[in-house]
């Protein structure tokens, strides 16, 4: 009983307990079942392991609208120094991509318009800058842009550039282009984040059924996806579970 009042009377323990309590309420919100074992089996160094490994992955503005590609934030500085030294367009489209994983989006449309002024027909350039344009909520400038390279490469960025389309033809309030966008994607892929948002356009246009087994089967398959995919698909999981719970 001593050991008990005098952690009830350590405001530090008292944080961590309650840390705890948070991590391990996330992970079984999230049915990481493994990860709510491995928190209560460690005390301490399991709830802070998943916070970092897990938890804080979700922190980003574009977390569930990444870029293909992974980008390393050390390369913030010597691209900048190559920008100033040689003055070249890929290096501008490379730290537009950085700060864009970052969700510094500002930023990110800064670089992509210097990428432009130099090579303007770039197609990764254009695409990126139409991503961009759409998260800072300008969906009107997007669309021309993201048409333009979906035209000229409907696979571009492994069917990015295409949800890019369909998401900014959703934020437009154009339903039924957007489904038809959406419904091109999953015919080639299987992304949580294509078909999720399928199933929200569905839900809007009155078609429940169809919405619950586009959810039913990003749930289904989930639980059998590789961990890193589990990761990155974790933004996407949590709106299928609101969804589903709403049809």
């Amino acid at each position: 009983m001593e050991f008990i009042y005098s952690v009830l009377r350590s405001p530090i323990a008292l944080a961590v307990i309650a840390f705890q309590i948070w991590m391990l309420v996330d992970a079984i919100r999230n049915r990481e079942w493994m990860w709510a074992l491995f928190i209560l089996a460690f005390p301490g160094l399991g709830s802070f392991w998943y916070f970092f490994h897990m938890y804080r992955s979700s922190g980003s503005t574009t977390t569930g609208f990444e870029l293909p590609g992974a980008h390393d934030r050390k390369r913030i500085k010597e691209l900048q120094a190559q920008i100033h030294h040689l003055d070249n367009a890929h290096h501008y489209l490379q730290l537009g991509d950085i700060y864009f994983q970052q969700g510094k989006l500002a930023q990110a449309e800064q670089c992509y318009q210097g990428a432009l002024q130099r090579d303007p027909k770039d197609i990764d350039i254009r695409a990126h800058y139409g991503q961009c344009l759409l998260r800072l909520g300008k969906a009107t400038e997007a669309r021309p842009v993201l048409q333009g390279v979906v035209d000229e490469d409907l696979k571009h960025d492994y069917g990015h550039t295409l949800m890019a389309l369909a998401e900014t033809q959703g934020a437009l309030g154009e339903v039924d282009a957007a489904i038809a966008t959406w419904q091109r994607v999953t015919s080639n892929h299987s992304y949580a984040r294509a078909r999720v948002q399928l199933a929200e356009q569905l839900a809007r246009r009155g078609e429940k059924d169809a919405a619950r087994a586009e959810i039913t089967e990003v749930l289904t398959d989930d639980p059998h996806n590789p961990g890193f995919q589990r990761r990155r698909d974790r933004f996407w999981i949590k709106r299928a579970r609101k969804l589903i719970d709403q049809l």
